[in-house]
């Protein structure tokens, strides 16, 4: 794996609710996509999904649980935060699945041990160098592989020995056509930079007019992952990565509007990506969930369980998948946390699996090899 060079196209602002647009894009021989959002920092699946049905979850959760009074029942025990209203949409036209209750292998609470387990698809923290996303364009019908990233650097699920370039907004001025022009004969003769600069200007292209807007919040980022994934010549994998879900403090209002911004994601994703939504899939995760109780300053500290979910037109959705812990004092794992009772790496690799129509048991070995014995989680996709 090598980093091309950067070729600064457009201009880049802060993104709202830290939900920056530092994505990484793979190309495939395939009409499937596949979108991984991270969700750095922790997200708090409780407060995301709320298990309204659970006899506990009200006292456990006290103002935290006020909000899901107006959110959408999922089904009997699990309601969605009223934030997210495109995403109860789609649930509701089967394009949304959640799991609840889910972790992956990583048990200790460090936000940087967690996101690399989470991120190499390994059982403990640096002991895979590559990441999962990257192995995953082994298995799945991947032609030459190429990847490119949106970000400063390739996030580490997608680094490994699959060549893997990157395209990084910039805050400098557009260069102007003429310039372009005189550059792209400058590599002409040049056998290496000529394909490089050929590919950059493909990309340039896809972008279209968002190379000349700042990427501002959330629903720009989506437009923006779905003018590169939608196309005939576009990417077919990407990864998005989000922050600032690590709440605290001050939670109620910070998560509603951490979920507003994914939300907003979620639904410029849906609506940039046209017809080719039916054959798109994004994961959303997080590297471990929050505890239970609130804390003193109106928050949850690190815990163990969390939620995730799959959105688009290729899942099988409109349901939640939980073998649900319960939420009582002794239910709690370590005696604060919500127990994980299904493993993160079952779920990824039962959702890539059925995408891609891959042998299950290929893809557990090949994106999480050292998960032993667990088998991948099946009826994830309509393919």
């Amino acid at each position: 794996m090598y980093d091309r060079r950067s070729f600064l196209i457009g201009s880049a602002g802060a993104a709202a609710l830290a939900l920056a647009p530092r994505m990484a894009f793979a190309k495939a021989d395939t009409d499937r996509r596949f979108v991984f959002i991270i969700q750095r920092g922790a997200a708090d699946g409780l407060g995301t999904i709320g298990a309204v049905g659970d006899p506990a979850f009200a006292g456990a959760r006290g103002q935290l649980a006020e909000d899901f009074a107006t959110g959408k029942k999922l089904d009997s025990m699990f309601a969605l935060h009223p934030a997210m209203s495109s995403l109860a949409g789609m649930y509701d036209a089967k394009e949304a699945l959640f799991a609840h209750a889910v972790a992956s292998p990583y048990r200790d609470r460090s936000h940087f041990d967690g996101q690399n387990v989470l991120e190499s698809g390994g059982t403990g923290a640096y002991q895979v160098k590559d990441g999962w996303m990257n192995r995953m364009l082994g298995v799945i019908p991947s032609g030459e592989a190429k990847a490119i990233a949106i970000s400063a650097t390739i996030p580490l699920a997608m680094r490994g020995s699959h060549e893997v370039t990157s395209y990084a907004p910039s805050a400098l001025p557009q260069a102007s056509d003429d310039l372009l022009t005189r550059v792209a004969a400058l590599y002409q003769g040049d056998s290496q930079l000529h394909g490089l600069w050929s590919e950059a200007m493909d990309t340039r292209q896809l972008t279209g007019d968002l190379a000349d807007v700042s990427v501002k919040n959330a629903a720009a980022t989506g437009q923006l992952a779905a003018r590169l994934l939608a196309p005939a010549n576009g990417a077919r994998i990407a990864m998005i990565e989000t922050g600032g879900w690590d709440t605290h403090a001050g939670q109620r209002g910070r998560l509603a509007a951490q979920l507003k911004g994914l939300d907003a994601m979620l639904a410029s994703l849906k609506t940039g990506m046209g017809p080719a939504w039916s054959d798109t899939m994004i994961l959303v995760a997080t590297e471990f969930g929050r505890t239970v109780a609130v804390n003193g300053t109106g928050g949850t500290d690190h815990g163990t369980g969390s939620a995730a979910m799959l959105v688009g037109g290729a899942v099988k959705g409109g349901r939640v998948v939980a073998d649900w812990p319960g939420l009582g004092q002794a239910a709690l794992f370590e005696g604060r946390d919500l127990k994980p009772t299904l493993g993160l790496d079952q779920f990824v690799a039962g959702a890539v699996a059925g995408h891609y129509q891959v042998e299950p048991g290929k893809v557990m070995a090949t994106l999480f090899p050292d998960t032993k014995g667990a088998a991948p989680v099946s009826g994830l996709s309509l393919a």
